[in-house]
């Protein structure tokens, strides 16, 4: 009998598995639009001291001068805090995520930002960091040399700065030393969590499941999770599981939305977005004011005074407005090519897609960052 359940998990593993090779690519991976709940990165952070700085580290923070003291006192040293004047050490924290999964002894990728008022944290070296979680617990160790993205020089007349020097990254300088403790051997279920919600993807991805499954195993919560339920015989095989379900595609349905981003003048327009029967005219009234000094002289023995006289000339140029009509229903791509028909810059986009919007023609979200 439990050869025939060994038999019967290989046959059920390799039919999903063919199941989901088959599988029309014209999609997006579902790894790449949702995660697991549970199979999560966490966020740990520390507070640490930066030695080994050529003159370049805080001079009047407190918070350097306290953790210095702190710091030689565990070692053995009493030292006056007030006494404490260095130029060669910066106060900072240290950042860094720890995946998913993180056994003891792995390491992680540090990023070290300065809190005081070091000029540049270039040449330093970080000093042995706890890392917490927001738990409390200590989960990494940090310590190692830095690496910036930029260097700087410098006198008293003046300098050079490339890049940021008060930020740096130290990679594989942290070690994990103690493990989040999560399993996945034994669940009877699971729940995707999709990044985008939305109910007909939402249904698009049950579908999928199901039909890859050839059950149905799989269906949607709400418009931001999945739930799947995992057969008896796999519930030891769940990393296969979530593999299989991973490699699946789905075509996600997308909003009908317009982003504008008017410091730059970015404008990303959705495919879904629609716009009813509306005529636009769009024109650009110039005005040009030059200001030009004139010497106004008197005749000879006229008895008067030489004096500049500031004179104004006003010019208004308002340029021919074409006309452009948008049929009802008008998909991106018409819309695009009559835009550039009449000439129209972004910053001219962003003014004519907002008027449209106040007439109630555009038939989509309008989002200005």
């Amino acid at each position: 009998m439990a050869g025939w359940n060994g038999n019967k998990k290989g046959l059920y593993l390799a039919f999903f598995l063919a199941a989901v090779l088959w599988v029309p690519a014209h999609g997006a991976r579902l790894k790449d639009m949702g995660a697991f709940q549970g199979v999560r990165s966490n966020q740990l952070v520390g507070y640490g001291i930066v030695v080994g700085l050529d003159g370049t580290g805080d001079k009047n923070s407190p918070l350097t001068t306290q953790a210095l003291a702190s710091m030689m006192d565990r070692m053995g040293i009493s030292i006056d805090r007030n006494q404490i004047n260095v130029k060669n050490v910066a106060a900072v924290m240290v950042t860094a995520n720890l995946p998913p999964f993180a056994r003891v002894g792995n390491r992680l990728d540090v990023s070290i930002s300065s809190m005081g008022d070091a000029k540049s944290l270039g040449g330093g070296t970080l000093l042995l960091t706890p890392l917490k979680g927001v738990d409390g617990h200590v989960y990494a160790l940090a310590q190692g040399a830095l690496a910036l993205g930029g260097h700087g020089a410098g006198g008293a007349g003046g300098g050079q700065t490339k890049n940021h020097l008060l930020a740096g990254r130290i990679a594989g300088g942290g070690t994990v030393e103690r493990e989040i403790p999560f399993r996945l051997d034994g669940r009877s279920s699971l729940t995707l969590s999709l990044y985008q919600p939305d109910f007909t993807t939402a249904i698009r991805v049950t579908e999928v499941i199901n039909r890859a499954l050839g059950e149905p195993l799989a269906r949607a919560l709400d418009s931001g999770a999945i739930g799947i339920r995992v057969p008896e015989h796999l519930q030891n095989s769940i990393p296969m599981f979530i593999a299989g379900i991973e490699s699946l595609e789905v075509d996600p349905d997308m909003p009908a939305r317009i982003v504008v981003n008017e410091k730059t003048g970015t404008v990303v327009i959705g495919e879904n977005v629609r716009i009813s029967t509306v005529a636009v005219a769009h024109g650009n009234l110039s005005i040009s004011v030059r200001e030009m000094a004139r010497v106004s002289q008197p005749e000879a023995f006229g008895g008067g005074e030489t004096v500049v006289v500031p004179e104004t000339e006003i010019e208004v140029d308002e340029e021919m407005a074409n006309v452009m009509l948008m049929g009802g229903g008008a998909t991106i791509g018409e819309l695009v090519r009559a835009l550039n028909a009449i000439g129209v810059t972004p910053r001219d986009m962003i003014s004519i897609f907002q008027t449209i919007k106040a007439a109630g023609a555009l038939q989509a979200d309008l989002e200005i960052m």
